[in-house]
């Protein structure tokens, strides 16, 4: 890896500038995020479930 002490320091700097811009969710926008991951993950795992299902089956046939 070629480091250099000028790459390091623009890193630093945009990291702050990150940190300064960002803010703390309040709690609505935190529960309405959480509810969509919340759905999104029954989702996937329904989704998995029912091809592990129909992959059980089939392997029946």
């Amino acid at each position: 890896m070629n480091l250099n002490k000028k790459s390091i320091v623009d890193f630093i700097k945009l990291c702050q500038r990150v940190l300064h811009v960002s803010k703390k969710p309040g709690r609505e926008e935190f529960m309405n995020v959480a509810k969509i991951t919340g759905i999104g993950v029954l989702i996937i795992g329904a989704i998995g479930f029912i091809i592990s299902i129909a992959a059980q089956l089939l392997g029946q046939i």
